[in-house]
């Protein structure tokens, strides 16, 4: 066939006589020329300008400054570039009926297609370079576009084409997208003045384009890119050259930023409050406020969800279209063989247009990209509106905590669980509810439209199906609830699970030592026992819930067809029954997210309800009384000078310091001016909130610029005085008068100490700047700097919740340190010494009170219970029951208050003897001593060195760059292969195989509906109605047992998954508690605790809770996706071919974005813990935070911490907006390559059918089968951890003697031999010790001492074979203890350890776990350890409760515990390590006394921290660097002169 431009069919299509402009095919020709004029203006002008764009560095800001009118006309040009593809096709489908070929037909709008889209490449150009004069070339084009087409139009009028033929409407719709495109362009030109005007308008860029450090740039990016989410390729691709950090993601936006939504919200609440502010029971409306500030974005999102939803149900229309008329035509090919073409200038109306199979083919197509566009771009705004509203939330809750009264959190009003609640719980629960919330009134639109569009097709038949599905929806939502009622009960037991694994945890050394691991193993398989039967029931709702999902729509189905069969005369056709299948899973999806949304609607109004109740909660009063009133007249009073500081005489009582003090020491009084006075509180009753005044009649003064001391009895309301001067409590009358010079920042050290999560440093700095010298100085008068040298990294370690713990009197001693560090006129001092012993407080007192502060002329109030420092006061003030008994100086006292002066006295009297006590034992050193252990185990100094070295050689591996990228991309298949057998190869296979089996069934359903409905289709023509009726049942009959059996199969499949989901889970926590139990000790010593809690935490919850969904849901998509392929390719095998390329572009995509997902899932979590502490430490330090006046620096802090969360956040949200689109745009793909393979080669309708269903399937569980790999990956961390230490090696337990043949009652006698024993604690450390040999008889006493390090301990750790002996032996009672079963060993010999410890549960658990004594035994061991009178006056006496850690007694009952509990293990050998260390004098001496007579005939090995406490011993031995020096009795070391042990004594004296 010849081409030519007019077809060549008729001699007239040349022919111009009647006029140029009558003539059809010159008009289509003109309409050529425009496109033409644009494509040579801009190609040159594209060319040279992307040339040179890579010289034109991207900058940042410059790109993405948008011209007015910018999203109008991408839209436009879109709607342009759809009319030219509709113009495209009707031209070809026209043509198609022409005897020859017309080029004019499609040829023009080909070009217009082509000049759209360069027009668009052109002006993106353009604004990103930021050139706007060569906009005139696109103003030109649109001109004489509009102009052409306009001249089209006109013609088709006079011609008299109706309206009703396509062409003519296209024309139309072509002229109004030009002119509006004119009408975009002349408003750049009006705005940006860039031609035609003088002077052109000046532009900067947004601010967050200046600022380089922002890089989510979805607002500023073009529409395309918006949609596509095209500027995050460079993100998700560098995921794979280096892991994202928070840099790489940089900030956020100015307008997603906290403050910025804070601001907007509370404008619109506190509307609310004027409104109702003088209803007096109404409370201020959240809902309401959240409305006003993110009401916009939420309309939008719903009207995006809607265009989706409605654009869903073209899937299903499309369907029925395509097959319907390939239906027909293979039907009317028989019989239109007959039919002439038509000759030329044929317009087609729009049903016949529409009639075509391949333009449906593309509809459909474009429906689906459309489709899945709006609704990712719904699900991203309602996303960052949910963020923004979480950001504008918490701020408010952190400015509301800033601004609690402290008697609302004191009397619990307020915990701080609820206010931690309200910022983990309650916000996030709002957020989701505003993800989902456009579900809520999208969806009943949804289910209305699909019932509608049901109802044309199938008439009454649909509405059963319908019904089906509406009545088995509330048992969705009943399951939701049962879920949550079963995972409650499942965390109060991991909760109580995870009590008691931290509990062996910490005293594993001494369960070990007492051979007692198995017993308290099994209490924690007990609670894991309980916490499985909970998590059982959870699966089965689980279960129950995957099940109705996947059983609704077959049940619906089966209804709908059989009921169509049997009511209707006419036979179901193909066309109907894939648009009805297709329908019903659309319908499905929404009624299973009803249930959830539902939920969530419930949860987010209790939440606001929380949050209504904690904003209008107390606040505390104005802060107009730290700016000093100075209007109020001081009256003079008289100035007491300072004292001189004298250094304490230690040793001559305070008593007569006390009288010592003379007169003349003072200076004159002067006659006082009004600056004398800091602060003056007159006339002042305060309460706690309850209205009750806790102070009162309260006058007090405090002089400028010296010491004031407050003293009182306990509770006397000293700390309450200087809270109510700094405005904490309620004022019930009276003022508190503050000088004018003092600045509005007061230092105060709070009673109970109070630290950040931050370093040392950064805790004393506390926001102000860092003065070497100063910080020096300070850290020296609180005696803090060899404590921060113990810290592994100095005052740059972490300390706090998450950092180190340290012990009461370090953590006081750095609150001091802070108040004195800020340089603040007035310092506040709340009992500084309360927890620090006699050596600390005086060097306190002295270097940091005296000097310090009275050096730099500040003004102190110093509460304490320590009188001996009252001399140095200036002033004092008394209190007793909350008001003032006296104020003046001591000398004022002791002349007009004669009886307080002596009660003082005697008081004094009594701290003195105290003193005496005290010296002995020094408290600092021990709590230094523990911290040390803490922080390096002893055994591990030797190995610290080692590790570094092997670190760093790891470390030059790695830069290999290649090699870790190849891990990060790589599955851990490995990992999921132990996970999947550790459920057992049994339930393994079964999933496996009914997983197959189910999706057979699903598969061969639909397939038996196209053989039913094409084979009655076929059937037409036969006479006999009979052979019909019986088929139709034998049809309905196979297929109601098919859907029958998948449906049992869906309950089957989702059963064994989570069944086999728990029994994994079961046996790695089982698996994993055993090897840790019987772990050796240096795992304990070498692991950090936290690490080992995790792993039974987070990582067991993981493996119990979170991977079996996942997955189920991956084994589900990945297999529906299989199957859907394996279908279409079974319909056109030609699909395969096509199938390739987009299986390529499929896994570039999940590669890239698995990486990326990890990576921000990481952040986001990481993120998340410092917010959250940030929020309980705010609350905690209120009043420190207060007095110091540093809300703003800490709301600084909170704003960044939730951007740095929220931007996390962000990204992965659009990471996975990312994902999903382009997974949905491979499915529309695969949808077209489906579609218009089925049509050019199918041949079977009911194929046709079932190919295209599947393929719309396909794009559902694309995006699915990414998100739960990529989830997957994540969780399987948990198992590789879990996994981690299950390789680890166990004690060896057996021993080479059969437990039988050990005597009953070994070891009888008591005697040991060491014979050349060699210990180490690991086989590749050096030996600890070496060659050590003694002989220790029956029933001696023993003592050990050396200086730290030198193997006294290790010694007596191999007593118990806690450590390795590699050579030498030690032989008791003639067995050599390296071939008894370790159980054995350890069960019948005694230890007291250093540490006492108790564990939860009663007395009599604590003394004897294994419940083997009688109660007579147990009160004799308490008489002997001097505990039975206070044991019997507990409640339930052996039975009273012990808290965790034995908190609920001091630590010298605890040690008293501990040796009732070796008493009561009758052993012969007794070894007692460091015992006496962390207890006071009085302790010491009743274990001294027990152990000399109620030990009398037993063996006892003393390990010495203090020399004299072995001074009575019968045998001691002197060790060093794991040798023994001296052995010999006490006597005759003593009197070698020279001797080690001599040495000893003498320092120790």
């Amino acid at each position: 066939m010849k081409v030519a431009f007019c077809g060549n069919d008729n001699a007239s299509a040349y022919d111009i006589s009647a006029g140029v402009l009558k003539n059809v095919c010159f008009v289509d020709a003109l309409n050529l020329v425009p496109h033409v004029f644009l494509l040579f203006i801009t190609f040159p002008i594209l060319f040279i300008g992307w040339g040179s764009q890579s010289s034109k560095v991207q900058i940042h800001h410059n790109t993405w400054l948008h011209f007015p009118g910018h999203n109008l006309r991408w839209i436009l040009t879109f709607t342009l570039l759809f009319v030219h593809v509709c113009e495209i096709a009707e031209g070809i489908v026209s043509d198609a009926q022409m005897k020859s070929r017309h080029l004019h037909l499609f040829l023009p709008a080909m070009m217009g297609f082509v000049a759209a889209t360069t027009a668009i490449v052109y002006y993106h150009n353009i604004e990103t370079s930021n050139f706007p004069k060569l906009l005139l070339a696109l103003f030109l084009y649109w001109i004489m576009a509009f102009v052409t087409k306009t001249i089209k139009l006109v013609r088709y009028c006079e011609d008299g084409v109706p309206l009703s033929q396509l062409r003519f409407c296209i024309t139309g719709i072509m002229v109004i997208l030009y002119g509006l495109l004119m009408a975009v362009e002349i408003n750049v030109i009006r705005v940006r003045r860039y031609v035609f005007f003088m002077n052109p308008q000046k532009v900067k860029p947004p601010e967050d384009l200046q600022d380089l450090g922002v890089r989510f740039l979805q607002p500023f990016v073009n529409l395309l890119s918006k949609a596509t989410y095209w500027w995050m390729n460079t993100l998700i691709i560098s995921a794979h050259k280096k892991p994202i950090d928070l840099k790489a993601i940089g900030k956020l936006p100015i307008a997603m930023r906290a403050l910025t939504n804070y601001v907007c919200l509370k404008e619109a609440y506190e509307e609310q409050k004027k409104k109702v502010a003088n209803q007096p029971n109404q409370i201020p409306s959240i809902w309401l406020a959240m409305y006003r500030a993110f009401g916009r974005p939420i309309l939008l999102s719903s009207t995006f969800r809607y265009l989706a939803d409605l654009l869903g149900f073209a899937g299903p229309l499309c369907i029925s279209g395509i097959v319907q008329s390939f239906q027909n035509t293979s039907q009317n090919a028989t019989n239109t063989t007959g039919k002439s073409k038509e000759t030329s200038n044929s317009y087609l109306s729009s049903q016949d247009f529409l009639g075509n199979v391949y333009v449906l083919a593309v509809l459909l197509f474009l429906a689906l990209i459309l489709q899945r566009t709006f609704l990712q771009a719904s699900y991203y705004v309602t996303i960052e509106t949910g963020i923004n509203l979480r950001g504008a939330l918490l701020a408010m809750i952190y400015n509301k905590i800033l601004r609690l009264s402290t008697s609302n959190l004191s009397m619990g009003e307020m915990t701080l669980g609820q206010i931690n609640n309200l910022v983990a719980i309650e916000t996030n629960q709002l957020m989701w509810f505003l993800f989902l919330c456009p579900n809520l009134w999208a969806m009943p639109v949804q289910i209305i439209m699909g019932v509608i569009l049901l109802y044309n097709l199938l008439g009454v038949s649909a509405l059963v199906g319908a019904a089906v599905i509406v009545l088995l929806a509330p048992i969705q939502y009943f399951i939701a609830t049962k879920l949550a009622e079963a995972q409650k009960s499942t965390l109060d037991y991991s909760t109580e699970r995870l009590k008691k694994t931290n509990e062996i945890l910490k005293g594993i050394k001494l369960l070990k030592l007492y051979a007692w691991e198995h017993i308290f193993c099994t209490s924690v398989e007990e609670t894991r026992t309980k916490e499985l039967i909970s998590l059982k029931t959870f699966a089965l709702y689980t279960s129950l819930s995957i099940f109705m999902n996947a059983a609704i729509p077959i049940a619906a189905v089966l209804a709908t067809f059989v009921t169509y069969e049997y009511q209707n005369e006419t036979t179901l056709q193909p066309a109907q029954a894939f648009a009805s299948l297709s329908l019903f899973h659309i319908l499905v999806t929404p009624l299973f997210l009803l249930s959830t949304v539902v939920r969530f609607a419930v949860k987010a109004i209790i939440s606001v309800q929380k949050l209504n109740e904690f904003f209008i909660s107390d606040e505390i009063g104005d802060d107009s009384w730290r700016s000093a009133e100075s209007s109020v007249t001081y009256e003079s009073c008289k100035k007491h000078t300072g004292l001189h500081t004298k250094a304490i005489n230690r040793k001559q009582p305070l008593r007569h310091q006390l009288d010592s003090y003379e007169q003349p020491l003072r200076r004159q009084p002067r006659p006082l001016e009004i600056d004398d006075i800091a602060i003056k509180v007159t006339n002042g009753y305060f309460s706690w909130g309850s209205g009750l005044a806790t102070l009162s009649n309260i006058n007090i003064r405090i002089p400028t610029g010296q010491m004031t001391m407050i003293v009182g009895q306990v509770g006397c309301g000293k700390s309450s005085l200087l809270l109510a001067i700094l405005g904490e409590m309620q004022t019930l009358e009276g003022k508190v008068h503050w000088n004018n010079r003092n600045r509005y920042s007061v230092a105060y050290a709070a009673q109970k100490p109070w630290l950040l999560n931050a370093t040392v440093e950064e805790n004393i700095i506390f926001g102000s700047p860092f003065n070497k010298q100063r910080y020096k100085a300070v850290t020296d008068a609180c005696s803090l700097q060899p404590d921060i040298d113990l810290l592994p990294f100095g005052d740059q370690t972490e300390i706090g919740e998450r950092g180190i713990n340290l012990s009461g009197g370090q953590r006081q001693r750095i609150c001091v340190a802070r108040a004195l560090y800020q340089n603040t006129n007035i310092v506040f001092l709340d009992d500084p010494f309360s927890a620090l012993d006699i050596h600390l407080s005086d060097h306190l007192m002295q270097e940091g009170i005296l000097k310090f502060l009275q050096e730099d002329k500040r003004t102190l109030i110093l509460v304490t219970h320590k009188l001996q420092y009252l001399p140095h006061a200036d002033w004092i003030i008394a209190m007793k029951d909350g008001y003032v008994l006296r104020e003046g100086t001591l000398k004022d006292i002791q002349t007009k208050d004669v009886e307080l002066y002596e009660h003082w006295k005697t008081l004094m009297n009594r701290q003195d003897q105290e003193l005496e006590k005290d010296m002995e034992t020094d408290q600092t050193t021990l709590e230094r001593k523990t911290l040390r252990r803490a922080m390096y185990p002893r055994e591990s100094k030797a190995q610290l060195e080692d590790e570094d070295e092997e670190e760093e050689e790891e470390e030059d591996d790695d830069d290999n760059m290649s090699t870790v990228m190849r891990l990060r991309t790589k599955m851990p298949w490995k990992t999921c292969w132990r996970y999947l057998t550790s459920g057992g190869f049994f339930l393994l296979f079964l999933m496996i195989f009914s997983k197959l089996l189910k999706h057979s069934v699903i598969v061969a359903i639909d397939y038996w509906l196209a053989r039913w409905t094409s084979m009655e289709n076929g059937n037409k023509t036969g006479d006999s109605i009979d052979p019909q009726r019986s088929n139709k049942s034998y049809h309905v009959a196979v297929f109601s047992m098919l859907c029958g059996a998948g449906i049992v199969l869906c309950l089957i499949t989702s059963l064994t998954v989570e069944w086999m989901g728990l029994t994994a889970a079961k046996n790695l926590h089982h698996n994993l508690l055993n090897k840790i139990i019987l772990g050796p000790i240096r795992f304990f010593d070498t692991t950090p605790l936290g690490l080992i809690l995790n792993r039974f935490s987070a990582d067991t919850n993981i493996i119990d809770q979170h991977i079996p969904p996942t997955l189920e849901s991956l084994t589900r998509s990945t297999l529906l996706c299989l199957s859907a392929i394996g279908m279409i390719s079974y319909a056109t095998p030609w699909f395969l071919v096509a199938l390739v390329p987009l299986g390529v572009a499929f896994y570039f995509i999940q590669k890239y974005f698995r990486v990326a997902s990890k990576d921000l899932q990481e952040l986001d979590d990481s993120t998340q813990l410092p917010l959250l502490c940030h929020f309980s430490e705010t609350a905690e330090g209120l009043t420190t935070i207060r007095a110091f006046r540093h809300e703003a620096r800490f709301k600084q802090h909170m704003l960044e911490l939730t951007d740095t969360n929220n931007i996390a956040y962000l990204f992965l949200s659009a990471a996975n907006r990312w994902l999903e689109v382009r997974t949905d745009y491979l499915g529309a793909c695969i949808v077209l390559t489906a579609a218009v393979t089925s049509i050019t080669h199918g041949s079977d309708s009911g194929l046709l059918g079932l190919g295209l269903l599947y393929a719309l399937t396909i794009t559902n569980y694309l995006n699915w089968v990414v998100r739960n790999l990529a989830d997957l990956e994540v969780q399987m961390g948990a198992v590789k951890k879990v996994n981690s230490f299950l390789t680890m090696e166990s004690e060896n337990y057996e021993g080479t003697m059969d437990p039988s043949q050990v005597p009953k009652d070994w070891p009888q006698e008591g005697e040991i031999k060491i014979e050349d024993l060699c210990v180490r604690y690991e086989n590749n450390l050096k030996p600890v010790l070496k060659h050590v040999k003694a002989y220790i008889k029956p029933g001696q006493k023993v003592g050990i001492c050396g200086r730290t390090g030198s193997g006294k301990s290790s010694l007596s750790l191999a007593f118990f074979r806690m450590v390795d002996i590699f050579d030498g032996k030690i032989v008791i009672d003639g067995i050599d203890i390296c071939k008894l079963p370790l159980h054995t060993l350890r069960s019948r010999l005694s230890i007291i350890l250093q540490d006492p410890i108790l564990f939860s549960g009663s007395i009599r658990f604590n003394l004897d776990p294994e419940c083997k004594c009688t109660d007579d035994r147990l009160w004799e061991a308490l008489e002997i350890a001097q505990l039975k009178n206070m044991v019997k006056s507990l409640p339930g006496g052996l039975d009273a409760v012990v808290t965790e850690g034995g908190e609920n007694f001091s630590v010298g009952q605890r040690q008293l515990f501990c040796l009732a509990r070796a008493f009561v293990r009758k052993s012969s050998i007794l070894i007692m390590d460091e015992a006496t260390a962390s207890i006071d004098m009085a302790t010491e001496n009743i274990l001294q006394k027990v152990v000399m007579t109620a030990f009398v005939d037993r063996t006892v090995v003393t390990i010495a921290h203090r020399v004299h406490t072995i001074l009575t011993a019968d045998l001691v031995i002197v060790m060093k660097r794991g040798n023994i020096l001296e052995n010999d009795t006490p006597e005759n070391l003593l009197s070698r002169e020279d001797g080690i042990f001599a040495s000893f004594v003498r320092a120790d004296m």
